[in-house]
C-alpha cells in the first residue's frame, strides 16, 4: 500500500503476448480435423488413457512433488515425473512449480496472476499464461530442484516431451490417433487442469479458513484425479492426499500409495489429526489474508464518502486536507485519534467474520487486523480524494 501523498497507478503488466498464444490455438484447431479423419475406437481409448496418465503427471509430479514436496522419490522417477508432466504441453517443470509456489504465497491477492476473484473467469482460466506476469516466473522459489542439470535441460527443451509423444501416437495409430488420441486429449487436459485455477476458487464448499477463496468440489476432484479438494489443499499444502476423508475421492493419492508399497516413492506426508479437525492455530499469513477478505467486504468508498459528508462543515475537513498533503500516514493517525462512527465497529466486524469463517479457534486476530486494514484503506482513499480536489 502506497504512502505517497498522490500515488500513481501501476503500469498494466497483463498485456497478452500474442506469439505465445499461437501454438495453443493451433492445438485447439487441430482437433477440428476429427471431421476429416476415420476415427477408430482405439483412438478414443488412447485419448482417455493419455488424459489420465498425463493428468497424473501434473497432479502427482508437477503439483504434489515438485511444487510442494509432499513425498520423496529417487532421481530417476523424479525425471520421469517431470517428463510425463511436460508431455501435457503445460510449459516446463521448473516454470510450473515456481509459478504454483508463487500462487500459494499470494493466493487471491492482487499479486496472484490467476485468481478468478481478482481477474475473472477467462483470465484466471487460461489468458494469464500468455501475459507478461505469467511468462516470467520467480525461479528463486524453485532452487531446490534447479540444482538438477537434467531438470534444467528438460526445462530448456519444454516442447520435446509433447512432440515425442505426439510422434509416437502417430506412428502407432496414424492421423486419427494423432488428432483424437493426442491433440484432443491434450486440449481436454489443458482445460481440466485449468479448472482448478478458475473454478475451484469460485464453486464448492469452504471447510477451512485459508485466507483465500479456495473450495472443495467433488466434480473437479473427479476430472483432476483428486485436485478438486482445493480448500483442503490450501489448508495444508504439504499433505500428499488432498482428500482428507475416506469419502473424498483422490485417485492421485491412491496411485502414489500403491507406488509406495514398491518403494518407488516414500515418506508420503499425511495431514495431522488437528489439521483435519481444523483446530490448529492460524498462521500469520492466513490471519492476514482472512483479514483482507473481511476488510474488503466493506465498501471503502462508501465509508470515505460518508466521512467527508459528515465533516463537510466542520474544522475536521480542513485538518484532513492539511494532513493529506503530508501523506497517508498522517491521515491514518488522524482517524485513529478520533472516534469515527462511519468506520465499522469491532462488534460489526466480528459479526461479519462469524458469518464468513468457520472452524476457527479465535476471530479476534482477524478482526483486529481487519480493523487496521480498513483504517489504512480509508486513509488512502481520502488522500486520493484530496489529490483530485486540490
Amino acid at each position: 500500500m502506497s504512502t505517497e501523498p498522490c500515488p500513481k497507478s501501476p503500469a498494466d503488466k497483463a498485456d497478452i503476448i500474442h506469439p505465445r498464444v499461437l501454438p495453443f490455438i493451433v492445438v485447439h484447431l487441430a482437433c477440428l480435423a476429427i471431421f476429416w479423419v476415420d476415427v477408430q475406437p482405439i483412438d478414443w481409448i488412447i485419448c482417455g488413457t493419455l488424459y489420465v496418465i498425463r493428468m497424473f503427471g501434473i497432479t502427482a509430479g508437477f503439483h504434489r512433488y515438485f511444487s510442494h514436496r509432499s513425498f520423496k522419490t529417487g532421481r530417476v522417477f523424479q525425471f520421469f515425473l517431470a517428463f510425463l508432466g511436460q508431455s501435457s504441453a503445460q510449459r516446463g517443470v521448473l516454470w510450473w512449480a515456481s509459478t504454483h509456489r508463487y500462487h500459494h504465497k499470494h493466493s487471491d491477492t492482487e499479486q496472484d496472476v490467476h485468481s478468478p476473484v481478482q481477474h475473472g473467469f477467462w483470465y484466471s482460466h487460461v489468458l494469464w499464461v500468455f501475459s507478461k506476469q505469467g511468462r516470467t516466473p520467480d525461479y528463486s522459489l524453485i532452487k531446490d530442484f534447479q540444482k538438477y542439470p537434467e531438470l534444467v535441460w528438460l526445462e530448456k527443451w519444454e516442447r520435446l516431451p509433447p512432440f515425442l509423444l505426439g510422434f509416437f501416437v502417430w506412428t502407432i495409430a496414424g492421423w486419427s490417433g494423432l488428432i483424437v488420441g493426442f491433440f484432443l486429449s491434450t486440449v481436454l487436459l489443458f482445460h481440466g487442469t485449468f479448472t482448478i485455477n478458475s473454478l475451484s476458487h469460485v464453486f464448492g464448499k469452504q471447510s477451512y479458513v485459508t485466507g483465500d477463496s479456495s473450495r472443495n468440489n467433488l466434480f473437479l476432484a473427479i476430472i483432476t484425479l483428486g485436485e478438486g479438494w482445493h480448500n483442503n489443499h490450501h489448508h495444508f499444502p504439504s499433505a500428499t492426499p488432498q482428500g482428507f476423508h475416506w469419502w473424498q475421492i483422490d485417485v492421485t493419492y491412491y496411485i502414489l500409495k500403491v507406488l509406495s508399497i514398491f518403494r518407488v516413492v516414500w515418506d508420503l506426508r499425511l495431514p495431522p489429526a488437528h489439521v483435519v479437525k481444523g483446530t490448529r492455530k492460524l498462521s500469520v499469513p492466513v490471519v492476514e489474508k482472512a483479514a483482507q477478505q473481511l476488510a474488503t467486504s466493506f465498501s471503502i468508498e462508501q465509508i470515505g464518502s460518508s466521512l467527508l459528508k459528515a465533516w463537510a462543515q466542520t474544522p475536521k475537513l480542513q485538518e484532513l486536507r492539511k494532513r493529506a498533503r503530508i501523506g497517508q500516514a498522517e491521515v491514518e493517525k488522524l482517524l485513529s485519534e478520533l472516534k469515527i462512527p462511519e468506520l465499522p465497529a469491532r462488534v460489526d466486524l466480528k459479526h461479519k467474520a462469524q458469518q464468513m469463517f468457520k472452524h476457527i479457534p479465535s476471530l479476534n486476530p482477524i478482526v483486529e487486523r481487519a480493523n487496521q486494514i480498513i483504517v489504512q484503506s480509508v486513509s488512502v482513499w481520502l488522500v486520493q480524494e484530496a489529490c483530485v480536489n486540490s
